[in-house]
């Protein structure tokens, strides 16, 4: 092992600053510091591996799978059924240039028409 001049100075400085009986006990608790922060860091990492390969794996299983089936049309029912006169709703056929205009139009008249003359109402 290379001790430097500076690792020297630093074990040195240490040795003055706490004294013979705590740089044991400093030495034990960095180790144990240190022991704990690798277990926590592999088990970290040990997890985010095992969900990227269940994402893939997953993945893997959406390209594989086949489409979906179309659903079925129901030609039979459209074709049978009588064809009734549609009637466009008002609504949806205004230009949307004027909004108060087409809702005016869309808006049913505030007074009905009155009945031709020399007939009588119901």
């Amino acid at each position: 092992m290379n001790i430097g001049p500076e690792m020297l100075f630093l074990l040195l400085l240490a040795f003055l600053l706490f004294g013979p009986k705590k740089l044991p006990e400093i030495g034990r608790k960095l180790g144990k510091g240190l022991a704990e922060f690798k277990r926590a860091s592999n088990e970290l990492k040990g997890q985010l591996e095992t969900e990227l390969r269940q994402l893939e794996a997953e993945d893997r299983e959406k390209k594989i799978a086949p489409p979906a089936p179309p659903p079925p049309e129901n030609t039979v029912a459209v074709a049978a059924a009588p064809s009734a006169p549609t009637v466009p709703d008002p609504q949806l056929s205004l230009p949307m240039a004027d909004p108060p205009q087409a809702v005016a139009l869309a808006a049913p008249p505030e007074n009905p028409p009155s009945p031709a003359p020399g007939v009588e109402g119901a």
